[in-house]
């Protein structure tokens, strides 16, 4: 088992990399891996020619084009041209070369923006999307259907995890590009150092999010990889939410920030709640570990030790 070939897609990235370190510490070896530089996922016949000559019995697919609602409001046509090309060629080249095992990784952002809470797999397609992210949410649900289609005329052993807000070290910092906790993380380090400044947020505070750290994912992935789940989509979270307004304020008591909180009601606040049901894949013996404090303090202390080294993500 630990010497199954293991091909992690966008093992650069915060949940590639986690993904990759999680396989590592369970003692898995023969991992390969990519940069962008080497083989772009865009190109049907490159990625098609790698799958064909590696030969994993494992893809773990964790690339994607992926921001918050800036950025997916500010740049549709990538978010949702790229991340099909991406998932479509990882996906065939699986199927084709008779890949084993393929675990497609998605977005909560999949589900109607006024699906009934907590979010169930079954409330797929039963709703408009919420309209700041739904390019992503389409490219998404379309890799969805793939693996589903895929069980279902080939008995493929794929499955297509949703994992909630994710957040944890090698995130995206920069202010333009990023999701709403690391975005607050840089925000209220930088106003701390800088006299204990006001920061500005956007939206009323008032909309609920559920997060999970991204080693808890990681974990989700190895279970997922070490054994046969009986449906095609899981939910992966924690069950519990927050209001923003209370991550804001946990946040800034972790910085140290002193100063006043401005909430800028004139931006978008977004889908109103986004809780996981995380039964399904609890039922199936997993669940997550880190609570919400403790991984925003691993974040922080991440973020302070490689502040000089980020580097901003630009579109």
């Amino acid at each position: 088992m630990k010497n199954k070939k293991i091909y992690v897609a966008g093992h650069r990235g915060m949940v590639g990399s986690a993904i990759v370190f999680k396989l590592q510490d369970e003692g898995y070896s023969n991992l390969v891996s990519r940069t962008s530089s080497e083989l772009d996922l865009t190109d049907q016949a490159a990625t098609e020619a790698f799958i064909r000559s590696e030969k994993p019995d494992v893809v773990i697919i964790a690339a994607a084009k992926v921001g918050g609602i800036l950025a997916n409001d500010t740049y549709p046509y990538p978010f949702i041209y790229e991340n099909l090309q991406i998932q479509n060629n990882l996906i065939n080249a699986s199927h084709s070369n008779d890949v084993g095992k393929v675990i497609f990784l998605g977005s909560s952002c999949i589900y109607p923006k006024l699906a009934d809470q907590p979010l169930k797999e079954e409330s797929l397609l039963t709703g408009p999307l919420e309209p700041t992210n739904q390019w992503y949410a389409i490219a998404k649900i379309a890799g969805i259907k793939l693996i589903e289609a895929l069980r279902r005329q080939f008995d493929r052993n794929y499955v297509s995890l949703m994992p909630t807000n994710l957040y944890g070290p090698r995130d995206n910092f920069d202010l333009e590009t990023s999701h709403v906790l690391p975005a607050m993380i840089r925000k209220f380090d930088d106003a701390a150092s800088n006299g204990h400044a006001p920061v500005n947020l956007w939206g009323s505070g008032t909309p609920m999010r559920e997060f999970l750290y991204v080693d808890d994912l990681a974990e989700a992935v190895c279970f997922a990889m070490e054994n046969n789940l009986e449906k095609s989509l899981y939910n992966i979270g924690t069950g519990k939410d927050i209001t923003i307004k209370e991550l804001a304020e946990t946040i800034q008591r972790i910085t140290g920030h002193e100063g006043e909180i401005n909430w800028d009601s004139s931006k978008p606040d977004g889908t109103p709640r986004k809780l996981m049901d995380v039964s399904r894949m609890k039922n199936e013996g997993w669940t997550y570990t880190h609570d919400l404090k403790e991984g925003i303090q691993k974040t922080y202390r991440w973020f302070l030790e490689n502040r000089d080294e980020i580097k901003e993500v630009k579109m």
